[in-house]
């Protein structure tokens, strides 16, 4: 049915509590400063309302709630990379090591030792974030293909089953990419990007078996988020009425944001580790196939562009080991 371990997954899960904690502590605190900062919004604006008819205080109110909900949203737009870089790189790296048998330190100590790996294998926060990107494009790129070919089918409303299957290639992306990162960190590569590459091409050949896994996490960790969902709408709704205005749909929205933060704390790691469990069991003993290789670089400009990073990085530590002076 599937390639990965649920009880396995939620040990490994335990193991690097002290990761799910920092993880939890950063989401939650995200989704908070969003609920409070669009909640000081609302009621700025909603002061500011008092000097017209209550039309003009309605109106009020939702931008300056709308306005405080962007000022944490613009925050988080530069945060990502440090978001990237230790909250889900790090986690990863100390998973790939629980993954090969090796022991961890525990405590804080853990997530020190996972920032000193992800330092070694990628160094600075925003090379990581620009191969994180490139992957995420190789793999849209990838998952098109098969847009294409269902459009193709002869399918009585496949445009409507279509919509169903590009949104769940999208989510599918999402749990793939931080795998890419894995198979680098495994490999223990000096060059990044040539990790990157081998790992996409690996990915590509067993695109079939790959995303029949991330078909069902999808399900799990979606049906999941909709009983969260569905839990945190009672006290979301108070949030809703202490807010200035009290509209029913401010509840709705807070419940996203923490069935949102729920889901990057606890969810996201449960199904990044089943997709490594599943990609690491389905390319054991396999070599990158040229053949798929040259089928990414056709129809892939993130997958051509991170391509000539490998052979940059390679070529220039080639120099470096043969002395020859770089320009």
């Amino acid at each position: 049915m599937w390639d990965f371990r649920i009880g396995q997954a939620l040990g490994l899960m335990l193991r690097t509590l002290p990761f799910i904690l920092f993880r939890m502590l950063v989401y939650f605190g995200v989704a908070l400063a969003y609920v409070l900062m669009t909640a000081a919004g609302a009621g700025v604006g909603w002061g500011i309302g008092g000097m017209g008819d209550e039309g003009f205080r309605a109106a009020s109110t939702f931008w300056g709630g709308l306005a405080g909900f962007g000022i944490v949203g613009a925050v988080m737009y530069v945060l990502r990379e440090y978001l990237l870089y230790m909250v889900k790189a790090g986690h990863i790296a100390v998973l790939v090591e629980l993954l090969e048998g090796d022991t961890l330190p525990g405590g804080k100590g853990q997530i020190q030792y996972a920032g000193g790996v992800v330092k070694e294998r990628f160094g600075q926060a925003s090379l990581l974030f620009a191969m994180d990107q490139l992957i995420k494009g190789t793999l849209r790129s990838l998952t098109g293909l098969f847009r294409t070919l269902f459009r193709l089918l002869p399918i009585p409303g496949a445009q409507s089953v279509l919509r169903v299957v590009e949104a769940f290639l999208r989510m599918a992306v999402g749990f793939i990419d931080e795998v890419i990162l894995a198979y680098c960190l495994r490999t223990r590569s000096d060059n990044a990007w040539e990790g990157s590459r081998e790992a996409l091409v690996l990915y590509g050949q067993n695109v079939k078996p790959m995303l029949k896994n991330a078909a069902w996490l999808t399900l799990i960790v979606y049906g999941l988020l909709l009983l969260v969902f569905l839990i945190l709408l009672g006290p979301a709704a108070l949030v809703a009425y202490l807010i200035p205005g009290g509209w029913s749909a401010t509840g709705v929205v807070v419940a996203l944001i923490f069935a949102w933060s729920i889901k990057a704390a606890l969810l996201e790691p449960f199904a990044v580790i089943c997709m490594m469990q599943a990609y690491f069991k389905t390319i054991e003993g396999q070599q990158p196939d040229p053949e798929w290789e040259a089928r990414l670089e056709g129809m892939s400009k993130t997958f051509r562009q991170l391509k000539e990073k490998a052979g940059e990085v390679g070529a220039s530590a080639e120099d470096d080991k043969s002395g020859v002076p770089q320009q």
